[in-house]
């Protein structure tokens, strides 16, 4: 199975497809990863479309099972707040439309599935996804490791999520 991790923002925005499965042991393997970087001298409207054309043409290049979206879910600061939500809802809308299943798990989710630890620094997560993905070189930038580590999130959540509903009565 494959899915595509989208770490949203306006100006750089990451991505990461991790190839995984279900069963088994933590086994991943980061397939794409990189950014789609839009100028901040441009209008919103052309940066927004500029991304929307970016990642139409990484879903239909790559054909991921699953989208997985960085859920905002604390800023302190509403300037970039909104360029990151906007990102946000391109990717969503974009994945919805082609009929992807979508799913958006937080910072802090994220942290806790691929360190064990929810408060995690940016290089903790970055060393754990290069050692799940058995990568040669940490991730850069921190973006493309925040990509690949939503990835790795679907994975070990919807695991989870598979066996809890095994053990629960219906």
């Amino acid at each position: 199975m494959f899915v595509l991790g989208i770490d949203p923002g306006l100006t750089r925005c990451g991505f990461g497809l991790v190839e995984g499965s279900f069963e088994g042991l933590e086994s991943f393997r980061a397939v794409r990863a990189g950014v789609v970087e839009t100028d901040p001298k441009e209008d919103v409207e052309r940066r927004l479309s500029q991304l929307f054309v970016e990642l139409r043409t990484l879903i239909t290049d790559t054909t991921p099972d699953a989208v997985v979206v960085e859920r905002i879910f604390y800023q302190r600061n509403a300037k970039t707040a909104i360029p990151v939500a906007q990102a946000s809802g391109v990717a969503i809308a974009l994945a919805g439309s082609l009929e992807l299943p979508v799913r958006q798990f937080t910072a802090q989710q994220v942290k806790l599935a691929v360190t064990g630890y929810g408060a995690a620094s940016k290089s903790q997560v970055q060393g754990m996804v290069t050692r799940l993905c058995s990568l040669s070189e940490v991730p850069e930038p921190a973006d493309v490791a925040d990509a690949l580590g939503l990835a790795i999130t679907y994975f070990m959540i919807v695991r989870s999520e598979q066996r809890y509903s095994k053990l629960s009565p219906t």
